[in-house]
């Protein structure tokens, strides 16, 4: 085969063209720090990116999620301590109306905190976290306690024994309200009957004192006490198991980055040194390049 001059120096420019290409490469590399700009580059590293950004979407969305769940089972961990606080004090003033010795106008006072109590619990049980009403079930827009201070029964508010279920993962939800139909309406029995007996001028100290069994009595089940620790046990329960899976997706989030970077961040001191090869290559072929040009007629004549 006749290897012409025409033909050197074509080869040539196309070998310093390439070169260049890969220099160019290189260098958007090292600015943009990541080993392709286009998925034409190197589908196999875009499809993985697109895996991986799918999965990282899944779990930021989940983290979201995991924020509202939190901010749920707070708001009714919180609730809850106020409502045990509440009991307590009941407990305190109807021990203290049980005394012989108060007056009808000292139980009548008595009654009237009592009252205000009860008031507070009510506001409790329509406890809301961005306009959602936590004790109401799935019925999340109508509260518990209506106007006049009693409560929504199963049929007025249709789901309120439901269970609000959020997706923390894939294929998992979590609880995040508190059943708590039995616990309020306890609470309103209750109540009712201690202020309703505490106001009666008839009612002796052992009749309001019988009533302390309604309130703080263990040996109890259906006292408001034990009710309330109940469901905040299981409230305590839900937040424990949130916590787990809260790691889990943070452990998650870091394994899908760190493949991420692997998959598409340029190695520095790679690309660096790379670089400085071809650029060594690339002086050195501009270098032969000009001997193979330089030939003109003249030379050819000598």
């Amino acid at each position: 085969m006749r290897v012409t001059q025409s033909m050197l120096s074509g080869n040539m420019l196309h070998n310093l063209n390439n070169s260049y290409g890969r220099m160019s490469e290189l260098q958007d590399q090292l600015n943009s720090g990541s080993k392709i700009n286009r998925p034409s580059q190197d589908p196999v590293i875009a499809v993985k990116s697109m895996g991986y950004r799918r999965d990282l979407g899944k779990v930021e969305q989940f983290t979201r999620n995991m924020n509202e769940v939190n901010t749920w089972l707070d708001s009714t961990d919180d609730a809850l301590s106020q409502l045990e606080a509440s009991i307590h004090r009941v407990h305190e003033l109807t021990v203290d109306a049980a005394n012989d010795t108060k007056t009808p106008a000292d139980r009548q006072a008595i009654a009237e905190e009592l009252k205000q109590i009860y008031k507070h619990m009510q506001e409790i049980g329509n406890t809301e976290i961005a306009g959602n009403h936590i004790f109401s079930g799935t019925n999340t827009l109508s509260p518990l306690f209506k106007a006049d201070g009693k409560m929504n029964t199963a049929a007025e508010l249709p789901g309120i024994n439901g269970n609000v279920e959020i997706e923390i993962y894939e294929g998992v939800t979590l609880k995040v309200n508190a059943n708590v139909t039995k616990m309020f309406g306890n609470v309103q029995n209750a109540m009712t009957n201690i202020i309703d007996t505490i106001e009666d001028d008839n009612a002796t100290g052992k009749e309001i004192g019988d009533l302390i069994g309604l309130i703080n009595d263990e040996t109890n089940p259906d006292s408001m006490r034990s009710i309330v620790l109940n469901e905040h046990a299981k409230v305590g329960a839900l937040q424990n198991r949130a916590e787990i899976m809260q790691d889990r997706l943070d452990i998650r989030e870091i394994m899908i980055k760190t493949q991420m970077r692997d998959n598409e961040s340029v190695d520095y001191s790679k690309a660096i040194t790379e670089m400085v090869t071809h650029e060594s290559i690339h002086q050195a072929a501009l270098s032969v390049g000009a001997r193979i040009i330089q030939p003109t007629l003249v030379d050819f004549m000598r």
